[in-house]
């Protein structure tokens, strides 16, 4: 069976193709943000997630005219077909592209298999970074059904006991036990407790891919989900750290899988780790 909207999801081989076309625009969202200068995608623009989305003042992403003149700097109008990619399997990729959703992006897409699988076939790099006449963009809605806040959660969690929820942390078994904070090879730091949100279930999102970094089939998809009780007719909120691996299984949840509500909670552990009054659980 394919995807419930395949349309998410390009090849390398037709961004190869279509990379030129005057509608649409790569993007590479990479979290090693030197990786662009070294080589990328032929006319791809860059993003950084960290100081491109993020306001420097407050923990919270741009506001819509930031994104807009962002978006409009890069040549990107309201009908562009925006290709993300990007390191990791595409896990900042994915974070932009819910990014560009919650924006009310309408035409946006991955390349399956991320940067890693460009450059294993071998396909052309470029070091010029490319630049492209700005535009003008107009936000027309900020989408939030697909984000989810620390009392969304807070008041999720009597979905999860009633049966009609689930909570999907997606983060390394060791962060989910509470044994580590972080991810495995980097420093451990961001939360003060270690754990997990109480009626959480373990999916690790690095088991949603296949050995070349692309989507493993919807079959194995819905085989991983069904299996920890992630079913279509719940109400799904995922967190991981700081949303950009929870925004990977969102994509997964919602795109590939068609699951009609589910949102991704982007402060994550860093906030709820180290939140006065909320509940943690582990499970060493």
């Amino acid at each position: 069976m394919s995807y419930k909207h395949p349309e998410v999801l390009v090849s390398t081989d037709w961004v190869l193709e279509h990379h030129k076309d005057a509608n649409v625009r790569v993007v590479e969202v990479s979290e090693d943000f030197l990786l662009y200068e070294q080589g990328h995608v032929p006319g791809a623009v860059k993003v950084d997630w960290h100081t491109n989305l993020q306001r420097e003042d407050i923990r919270d992403f741009i506001d819509e005219r930031a994104f807009e003149a962002l978006v409009s700097k890069l040549g990107i109008t309201n009908d562009t077909h925006v290709i993300f990619y990007g390191d990791k399997n595409n896990w900042w990729a994915a974070y932009a592209f819910w990014f560009f959703k919650y924006n009310g992006h309408a035409n946006a897409a991955l390349m399956n298999g991320g940067r890693a699988k460009w450059t294993a076939e071998a396909k052309p790099l470029e070091t010029t970074p490319a630049s492209y006449a700005a535009v003008h963009y107009k936000v027309p809605y900020r989408d939030a059904s697909i984000r989810a806040f620390m009392p969304d959660v807070l008041k999720h969690l009597l979905e999860v006991n009633a049966g009609r929820g689930a909570l999907v942390d997606v983060r390394s078994n060791d962060e989910f036990t509470g044994k580590t904070t972080h991810m495995p090879d980097y420093p451990q730091e961001g939360a003060l407790r270690a754990g997990h949100i109480p009626g959480a279930i373990s999916q690790p999102w690095a088991q949603t891919v296949a050995a070349d970094g692309t989507f493993k089939t919807y079959e194995e998809l819905e085989a991983i989900y069904g299996g920890k009780g992630v079913t279509p007719d719940k109400d799904v909120i995922a967190y991981c750290r700081i949303a950009e691996r929870s925004s990977h299984s969102w994509f997964i949840l919602k795109y590939l899988l068609g699951f009609e509500k589910v949102r991704n909670y982007d402060g994550s552990w860093t906030e709820w780790g180290n939140v006065v009054g909320v509940p943690i659980e582990k499970s060493v």
